[in-house]
């Protein structure tokens, strides 16, 4: 960090046309730039017609299938982790009677639109944090949202599709209840939060420091007793929702996933099984500076200065609660980033006051008398240094807590091996940390550009060296770590790492990418094309995952003909075998909208219209529908399976 007279100065717009239409203009290119978004989105859809993420997937489509009146099926949830947000989110996707390739593409669409709103939520939260210059904030939330961990889980039924723009609004949220402390403010953080438990298990850690958030602002007196009930109170109302909803579902989802309990317990309970655990966040955090290029370490380095300043002195809570701004603060702050006040990071700075300094860079407190920082938003420094302070305060928290609680669940889950890195929990904070990056090195002189690039770059080397020593650890005692996919897909295809991790190779993209942007940032001019370039590395790298990942799962779990190609119909009472390839099994039951298929080991129920079995010509397990009264309709002996009808 660096004292506030080393701060450059926000660049002042263009003045090549009139500032009230470039004003105009940024709200059409956003609504633009977010259609662009959900046509990429479904473009890159459109090689996957049915779920590749096996079991979540199953489970979130069945439980949305019931919802909408249609039958059950399992999930592989448990019961305490069990959660209702999604599925209630996709559930019109399955209202009527239509094929499920085609409620599929509408859950699809469903992603890509909330997915897509990145965009925006990214510009308003980077120009609420640092004072800079329309075309770059526009620029850096353009790479925000066509990062690959932003983009990637929109085209299949997954969570992460939704909780990345959620994040973004939740701590624009935070940042703004901070500023202008108010019981609407406060209930709108509430209820993200509450929407957050409501999604997913990892909702969990947001309220944990949602609470810590709500209590330290009321011990701090930054908040009153009214606005601490308003906080909570959406949180309990969302949380009775989700067990509501749970019991009107009743029997027919029924759960195969075990809660977390003994296993979990004894896979922490020792020194070993710390440092294992210890060793996954670390590996976690890493690969959020690997796949930002840096800048999230960048954003650490001076999270971790900011946050270690001294505090300045609040005001009581009613002058808080009451009072818009500082009574020396000459804009109003409440102000939208478009206003044209003395204060707008656009405006060029007045003769009669400082030239405004981004919070995220000045390491002296801002006082009253004597400000040093204004957001873009407008309003008084103090204001916007407490608001800046305490949302990237909650940001740290809750990436270390996501990654400490991913770990901790994985590391109880005995039956699988444990993973190499598994990132897709922290992905969702990926782009908020991309952007405080991005600002920390727009805001910054030279030398303090390079000092927190030489921290991210230390940071990288040093996990890249923590992962190869436990993965050679891990191979020396004759076991592997799981890689796959799903842990980490942005990451294989920057390192080329299909088959294995390549942490060095990460380390050494993510440097390189780092040097690069610290050196063509010290030019205004060379900004908004290098993070233009991001954009087009962004862009590459999902057509490159899509052609070497998403393809060739494709390609291995859609089977083929479809079931209603072989003459099955609705109303037939269909049961499948567990002989079928489990993947190709839900996939094949995907297609059976009118019932939930159960399984069967080898005789079939006597109810059963169809069956589907192994269909392996010549194999011991070949299953024989003869000996049960069943003739074959047909199927692909080459993925072995076969549906055969009861005569």
């Amino acid at each position: 960090m660096v004292a506030g007279t080393e701060v450059r100065h926000p660049i002042a717009d263009p003045s090549g046309q009139p500032t009230g239409r470039r004003r105009r203009l940024v709200p059409v290119l956003l609504v633009v730039g977010w259609l662009v978004g959900v046509g990429w989105r479904m473009w890159l859809s459109r090689h996957v017609p049915l779920p590749i993420a096996h079991t979540d997937e199953d489970s979130y489509l069945h439980t949305a299938r019931a919802l909408a009146g249609g039958p059950g099926g399992f999930s592989s949830e448990n019961g305490p982790l069990r959660r209702v947000g999604y599925p209630l989110l996709i559930s019109p996707a399955f209202l009527g009677e239509r094929d499920f390739t085609d409620s599929y593409r509408l859950v699809q669409l469903i992603n890509a639109v909330l997915n897509a709103t990145v965009l925006p939520l990214a510009y308003l939260l980077v120009r609420r944090l640092v004072p800079v210059r329309r075309a770059v904030a526009l620029a850096a939330a353009a790479v925000a949202a066509t990062l690959p961990a932003t983009v990637f889980y929109a085209s299949v039924a997954m969570i992460d599709a939704v909780l990345t723009p959620l994040v973004l609004a939740w701590l624009l949220a935070v940042h703004h209840w901070v500023r202008r402390p108010g019981p609407l403010a406060a209930a709108g953080v509430g209820a993200l939060v509450g929407v957050f438990h409501l999604l997913h298990s990892r909702g969990l850690v947001i309220v944990g420091v949602h609470v810590g958030l709500v209590l330290l602002l009321f011990l701090r007196r930054r908040t009153t007793p009214g606005q601490v009930l308003a906080a909570v109170l959406p949180v309990l109302v969302l949380a009775l929702v989700n067990e509501a909803v749970i019991r009107l579902l009743g029997d027919r989802i029924y759960l195969l996933g075990d809660p977390p309990g003994g296993g979990t317990v004894r896979a922490v309970a020792s020194g070993a099984g710390l440092l294992r655990v210890g060793a996954a966040v670390a590996t976690q955090l890493w690969y959020l500076v690997v796949i930002t290029f840096g800048l999230a370490g960048i954003a650490w380095a001076g999270a971790v200065r900011l946050l270690l300043r001294p505090i300045p002195a609040p005001a009581s809570p009613s002058a808080l609660s009451s009072a818009p701004a500082s009574a020396s603060a000459p804009a109003s702050a409440s102000a939208p980033a478009s206003a044209s006040a003395p204060a707008s990071a656009s405006a060029p700075a007045s003769a009669s006051a400082p030239a405004s300094a981004s919070v995220l860079s000045s390491a002296t407190p801002a006082t009253p008398a004597a400000p040093v920082g204004t957001s873009a938003a407008g309003g008084g420094s103090a204001a916007d240094e407490a608001a800046t302070r305490w949302t990237v305060g909650v940001a740290v928290v809750t990436s270390v807590g996501v990654a400490a609680g991913a770990s901790v669940i994985l590391a109880g889950i005995t039956s699988k091996p444990l993973d190499a890195i598994y990132g897709r929990y922290v992905q969702m904070l990926a782009p908020f940390w991309l952007l405080v990056g991005v600002a920390m090195l727009v805001t910054a002189t030279p030398r303090v550009r390079w000092r927190r690039a030489a921290v991210a770059a230390g940071v990288l080397l040093a996990g890249a060296t923590l992962i190869a020593a436990r993965l050679a650890w891990v191979a020396g005692r004759g076991h592997e770590l799981r890689y796959g996919g799903f842990g980490a897909p942005d990451l294989m295809a920057l390192t080329g790492g299909w088959r294995e991790f390549r942490p060095f190779t990460g380390a050494a993209v993510a440097v390189a990418g780092c040097l690069l942007l610290v050196a063509a940032v010290r030019s205004p001019r060379l900004r908004v094309p290098v993070l233009a370039a991001l954009v087009v590395v962004n862009l590459g790298t999902m057509q490159v995952i899509t052609d070497r990942l998403v393809r060739p799962m494709v390609a291995a779990t859609a089977p083929t003909p479809r079931v209603a190609d072989l003459g099955v119909r609705p109303g037939d009472r269909v049961w499948a075998s567990l002989g079928v390839q489990w993947v190709l099994r839900f996939n094949l039951s995907h297609q059976v909208t009118w019932a939930d298929v159960r399984w069967f080991v080898d005789n079939p129920p006597a109810d059963a219209d169809v069956v589907l079995v192994r269909w392996a010509p010549g194999a011991p397990d070949d299953w024989d529908g003869d000996r049960h009264g069943f003739v074959r309709l047909g199927g692909n002996p080459e993925q072995h399976w076969a549906a055969w009808r009861r005569r």
